[in-house]
C-alpha cells in the first residue's frame, strides 16, 4: 500500500445506507460513504447524502469539509450550524442534536473514535 492516497471516490466501492428510521425527522436521506482509511479508531473518506433530517448523537471526534451542498447541524442547545461547501468544522464528542441535509452534501471526513 502506498503512504499517500488521494481523497477521490474513483476505485472505491461506495456503502449505502439510510440512517435509524426512529431517528430520522423528515425526508428518507440516502448515505453514501467511501471508506478510504480504516485503523486503530481512525476513519478518513468521503460522504455524501441526499435530503433528509435525522437525530445525531456524537460519541466520536470529526473534522469534516464541505464540498457540496449545504446541510445545516442543529444543537440540543439551540445553536444552529450552517454547512457549505468551502466550510470546514469539528464536532467534537458529546454534541446532539439534529442533521439536517438541504442541499444533496458531500463532505470529506476524518473520524476519530
Amino acid at each position: 500500500m502506498p503512504l499517500t492516497q488521494r481523497v477521490t471516490r474513483d476505485a472505491t466501492a461506495p456503502e449505502v445506507d439510510r440512517p435509524d428510521p426512529m431517528k430520522v425527522i423528515s425526508g428518507d436521506p440516502v448515505h453514501t460513504t467511501w471508506n478510504l482509511e480504516e485503523v486503530d479508531g481512525l476513519y478518513c473518506g468521503l460522504w455524501q447524502s441526499t435530503p433528509g433530517k435525522w437525530r445525531v448523537s456524537y460519541a466520536e471526534w470529526e473534522y469534516v469539509h464541505i464540498l457540496e451542498g449545504h446541510s445545516i447541524l442543529t444543537g440540543q442547545d439551540g445553536s444552529v450550524t450552517h454547512l457549505r461547501a468551502g466550510d470546514s468544522w469539528i464536532i467534537r464528542p458529546g454534541f446532539e442534536g439534529t442533521w439536517e441535509v438541504v442541499e444533496t452534501t458531500l463532505k470529506d471526513y476524518v473520524i476519530r473514535t
